[in-house]
C-alpha cells in the first residue's frame, strides 16, 4: 500500500516573500479655502514646504456637504495641488503634523480655520489620505496619525470605495488623480535596498 506524504503541498519554491523597501509616492494636498485667504497665499507657503506645484486643479465650488459651514463659512473652494519631489510613505504622519500648523497658523483669532488641508499620497494602485481621526477603514500610521485608501485603481481608473467621500467621486477630482498617476508613472524610482 503507498504511504501518503504528510507534507502540506508546496505553492512556491519559496515559502516567504522577499522583503523589498517601497517605491516612493506622489504627496498631495487637497484644500477647503475659504474666501477670507488667498490661495495664491496658500500655495505660495505650501510650495516652499513641499517643492514646486507641478499639477494643479481647477478650483471648484465645495457643494458636497455642509459640514465646515460653521467653522469655515459656506463659500468654500476645493483645490488640489500635487508637488514636484517624490517622498516616502514613512513621511505621511510628519507632512499631517505640519498641515496642521500650517492650518493653525492661518486661522482666526477665535481658533476659526480659514483652510484646510489634507494631505495624501498617490501610487500606481490607490490614493490615500491622512487623518487624525481613527475609523473601521483605517490604519494607524504612527505618530498620532492614521491613513486611509480612499479610491483605488482598476480597469483603468480611479474607483471608490464605499467611505470615499463625495467631493473625491466628482469626475473632476477622478481626472485630476488620472493625470497625477501619468505624472508619477514617468517620475518613480525605487528607494536603494537597504537591510531591514
Amino acid at each position: 500500500m503507498a504511504v501518503r506524504s504528510t507534507r502540506p503541498p508546496e505553492r512556491t519554491d519559496r515559502v516567504m516573500g522577499t522583503v523589498h523597501p517601497p517605491a516612493q509616492v506622489k504627496l498631495f494636498c487637497a484644500l477647503l479655502v475659504a474666501p477670507t485667504i488667498s490661495v495664491d497665499e496658500v500655495e505660495t507657503v505650501l510650495a516652499q514646504t513641499y517643492g514646486a506645484i507641478v499639477l494643479r486643479s481647477t478650483p471648484m465650488p465645495f457643494t458636497q456637504t455642509t459640514y465646515y459651514a460653521c467653522e469655515m463659512g459656506s463659500t468654500l473652494t476645493r483645490l488640489y495641488l500635487a508637488f514636484d519631489p517624490l517622498i516616502s510613505i514613512a513621511a505621511l504622519a510628519t507632512v499631517k503634523h505640519m498641515t496642521n500648523r500650517l492650518e493653525a497658523m492661518w486661522s482666526t483669532l477665535q481658533g476659526q480655520r480659514r483652510v484646510n488641508i489634507d494631505p495624501g499620497y498617490l501610487d500606481l494602485a490607490k490614493v490615500v489620505l491622512a487623518s487624525t481621526k481613527d475609523h473601521s477603514h483605517r490604519l494607524y500610521i504612527g505618530d498620532g496619525m492614521f491613513a486611509e485608501v480612499t479610491l483605488r485603481y482598476r480597469q483603468h481608473t480611479f474607483q471608490p470605495w464605499e467611505w470615499t467621500y463625495p467631493d473625491y467621486r466628482v469626475p473632476a477630482t477622478l481626472t485630476f488623480f488620472q493625470q497625477l498617476r501619468e505624472l508619477y508613472k514617468t517620475q518613480r524610482r525605487p528607494l536603494p535596498s537597504t537591510k531591514l
